[in-house]
């Protein structure tokens, strides 16, 4: 899937504002002159910051997105610090002549200016969320890393928005003034459901890319559609209704509708595997429908979204019309109306992530000289106070919820309800084990790997085979050339020299009858395991599982009855889990809430009097976590009783049991299963450490093929040019002898080859045999040979004798030896080896096997 076309927010840009002169001159008439002087540098500091996060502009490569990114953070960071000790606010008595002024992002013209320190972070923190924006959108989504980039950074994005609603910031600046339309906490939603939107969509193109089922890329699709749609009502209700491009608007409105049908279209994709063919024309049809509607009222929008809007609306045309013409062909069956199928099931991968930790201005010192000395050691105090209240109080609850796990466990409850309505379960670990097993082929694809086995066997067989021809043929025709040359023939023979070579491919052989043994040993332990491996290929696996049945004769008929109470008693039961949740995430806001600071540096009262008072806030809650608590108590004496009634009715003993026995079954299957599958692994990499060996043998064999025909030539040559210098000493005594006449028989050498100009066999044919080169290369190479080279033929040159008249004559220091010239050695330097000296040849990086053999150690007779 290409990777879409997606939405960056500009910044808010802002005028320049002086922060020093106003704080400063605010600290020497509310403190004094001294303190001012000590708060300089925190002066300083915080006008630096905001130069860097508000007045500098951004660049676009990532590295300069990044340094903005931590300064607009500094930045947030830095004014929760000045907002508690500065009153910037119109209803408070504000630092003078300090206002700050705010353009808005969208329509910049626009503009706010207020003393108003809430509009200040508003604003900041909507820059944060459109510089990780942009940070996504730069992000090359092309690769694993870009697009967990853009995905991350997205959320990122769609934290700083949340942040800006939920913080109350964003209500706080409307609150203080009039301000633009950008900073209001409904735009604030839209725009985290449009980060959200581009977040999933990042992870729809990556489970797409990952080849994952079509159910599940049409889970997130859907959603992605879900976050866009939402985006989209927002921006067509008030405030936003009239703010915004006609261009964003269309975008928005053509991404709903798009994801809607990809999510339809993904859907249909896993209906056609079910054979589900009329549901999956219905899917079609709606989406494609959708996307008509949409691309009518999208003006403006990006050429590659239409681009990728058109594709998909071409792909699911197709597959209609297939689907059609094999429902009017094959399966006739009705497709559905519209109305009558259910919503599609979205999937959400992705959340708004918290900015909690990185706006939390708890460690940072500016201005915290400012703070009377007693003042932070009593709210340091008060603190802890709070502190032990939220750790006593979540021990408790995290007992009470441990408790009511062990003693469900020990009653086997939820599982009996469930396994009665025929919602068996397994346990995680082996249902991960069985899963595995089925993703792996399972039992019943045992069998195409011991195909592959049986394969590798015969390739390695016919790879040996070859080979051992290759070398019976060269020592064929070597002993062929000593019979006909006699003691003129003096090079070693092909047995001294192929000696190491024949003991591996001995080796070979030995080691690969006994990998034969192996399969056999494993293709029966399949054949007698089988039985007890087929309870894997049951889907679901939990299928496989004994469920607790009704008794086969009801004495009072009460049994729906005990059921019925013991689950209105689990649910009781949930619930209170489920306000036990609430009551401590309700402790820890809370305390995220409370703020003393202001009170205490305003020193109204004794502060052991303050402290009693605002603790008193937290006791209503811990008066709930106990009433939970012994609520919970008592359900769990009473869920004990009907669970006795229960499992007395539907004899729960005898079902445990068979549970049991099945559990061991299937993990004892899982076991032979995973020892089967260990040994044909073992197999398959003997097999192919053993074909590579082989085959580098293979190719030694050619190597040393190849220079035994070169020297060969040599040799052949050598020997006619003597015969021809013998003939010629002849002629010199005799002139009645014609050239063409044949020299006497000589008992220890065979005759030369005659010697015509015209025609003659090549050099060293066996007599009477193919005028072919002997080593010529076949006709057909045999199989499972074209990974090594063409070792068959000698180097194309004319053998001797067959030249044109006058060839010779441009080239005689071909066919001249110089003095002294020893027909032992290379013609060539390039050949100089242990094959013209007799020596047998060393193998180039022979591959070690002593180990290699295949064993089989799990397998018994």
């Amino acid at each position: 899937m290409a990777a879409n076309v997606m939405l960056a927010i500009h910044e808010k840009k802002a005028t320049v504002v002086d922060l020093y002169r106003p704080l400063r001159q605010y600290i020497a008439s509310a403190y004094s002159e001294r303190d001012a002087a000590t708060a300089d540098d925190d002066l300083c500091a915080v006008r630096d910051l905001r130069a860097a996060a508000v007045e500098s502009p951004s660049l676009p490569d990532s590295s300069s997105l990044e340094q903005r990114c931590a300064a607009l953070l500094a930045y947030a960071r830095a004014l929760a610090l000045v907002e508690a000790r500065f009153p910037i606010s119109p209803d408070r008595a504000h630092v003078h002549s300090l206002s700050f002024t705010w353009h808005d992002a969208f329509k910049t013209n626009k503009k706010v200016s207020l003393p108003s320190v809430h509009l200040e972070k508003a604003a900041v923190l909507f820059n944060l969320g459109a510089v990780y924006s942009q940070i996504a959108l730069a992000a090359d989504r092309t690769t694993d890393v870009g697009i967990r980039t853009a995905c991350g950074a997205f959320q990122s994005a769609a934290g700083a928005f949340a942040w800006l609603r939920e913080s109350g910031v964003a209500a706080k600046a409307v609150a203080a003034g009039a301000t633009t339309v950008d900073l209001t906490p409904d735009c604030a939603a839209m725009l985290e459901k449009l980060m959200l939107a581009q977040a999933q969509e990042c992870f729809l193109e990556k489970v797409i890319a990952g080849g994952k089922p079509p159910a599940l890329c049409s889970k997130v699709a859907r959603q992605v559609g879900v976050f866009y749609e939402e985006a989209y009502a927002a921006l067509c209700a008030p405030p936003l209704s009239q703010h915004f491009d006609r261009t964003w608007v269309s975008h928005v409105q053509l991404k709903a509708a798009q994801f809607y049908a990809d999510a339809c279209y993904r859907f249909s994709l896993d209906l056609h595997q079910q054979e589900e063919i009329a549901q999956e024309i219905a899917r079609l049809k709606i989406g494609m429908n959708a996307l008509a509607d949409a691309k009518k009222a999208a003006k403006g929008v990006a050429a590659p979204l239409l681009d990728s809007v058109n594709k998909l609306e071409s792909n699911m045309k197709t597959n209609l019309e297939r689907a059609m013409k094999e429902n009017n062909s094959v399966y006739l069956m009705r497709v559905p109306e519209a109305g009558t199928l259910g919503a599609l099931p979205a999937a959400s991968l992705v959340k708004s992530t918290s900015l909690a930790e990185v706006l939390d201005a708890s460690n940072e010192r500016l201005f915290s000289s400012l703070v009377p000395d007693g003042s932070m050691k009593a709210l340091s105090k008060y603190t802890e106070m709070v502190d032990d209240i939220i750790r006593t109080q979540a021990e408790k609850l995290q007992q009470s919820s441990e408790i009511t796990r062990v003693r469900l466990k020990e009653m086997d409850l939820p599982d009996s309800i469930l396994s009665l309505e025929g919602n068996v379960s397994i346990p995680a670990d082996l249902k991960e084990d069985v899963e595995a097993v089925q993703i792996s082929g399972g039992p019943a694809g045992l069998e195409a790997e011991l195909q592959q086995l049986r394969d590798l066997n015969r390739v390695n067989q016919e790879l040996l085979v070859q080979t051992e021809e290759m070398l019976q043929k060269e020592a064929s025709e070597d002993a062929q050339f000593r019979t006909q040359f006699g003691s003129r023939w003096t090079r070693p023979q092909s047995s001294t020299l192929t000696k190491n070579i024949q003991d591996r491919l001995n080796l070979f052989v030995g080691n690969l009858k006994k990998a034969a043994a192996s399969d056999a040993l494993i293709e029966r332990d399949v054949k007698e395991s089988y039985p007890l491996m087929s309870i894997l290929d049951r889907r679901p696996i939990e299928s496989a599982l004994p469920s607790i049945s009704r008794p086969i004769m009801s004495l009072d008929g009460n049994e729906d009855a005990i059921v019925g109470a013991l689950k209105q008693s689990l649910r009781q039961l949930e619930s209170l889990g489920a306000q036990r949740a609430g009551l401590e995430d309700h402790l820890k806001e809370m305390k995220r809430k409370d703020d003393i600071l202001p009170k205490l540096m305003a020193g109204v009262g004794a502060h052991d009097d303050l402290f009693r008072k605002e603790i008193a806030k937290y006791d209503p809650i811990c008066a709930e976590i106990a009433d939970n608590i012994v609520a919970q108590e008592q359900l769990l004496l009473q869920i004990q009783e009907q669970n006795a009634q229960f499992a007395a009715v539907f004899n729960l003993d005898d079902y445990k049991v068979a549970r049991e026995r099945c559990y061991k079954q299937i993990a004892a299957a899982v076991a032979k299963y995973q020892a089967i599958k260990k040994n044909m692994n073992d197999g398959l990499n003997f097999y192919v450490s053993l074909q590579d060996a082989t085959g580098k043998i293979q190719q030694q064999c050619g190597d040393f093929i190849m220079t035994r025909n070169i020297q060969c030539r040599e040799m052949i040559e050598d020997v006619q040019r003597k015969l021809a210098g013998f003939n010629l000493s002849s002629s010199s005594h005799n002139t009645n002898t014609p050239r063409s006449s044949s020299v006497p028989p000589d008992q220890h050498s065979p005759s030369p080859p005659p010697h015509d100009a015209h025609a003659q066999s090549s050099y060293g044919a066996p007599p009477g045999g193919d005028p072919r080169p002997v080593y010529s290369q076949p006709e057909s190479r045999p199989p499972y040979s074209q990974p090594y080279p063409n070792y068959g033929g000698p180097p194309q040159q004319p053998p001797y004798g067959a030249a044109h008249p006058g060839q010779y004559q441009q080239h005689p220091q071909q066919h001249q030896p110089p003095p002294g010239h020893d027909y032992g050695q290379p013609a060539y330097p390039r050949w100089r080896g242990p094959y013209y000296s007799g020596q047998q040849p060393q193998p180039q990086q022979p591959v070690n096997l002593t180990n290699l053999t295949y064993r089989r150690n799990q397998i018994t007779e």
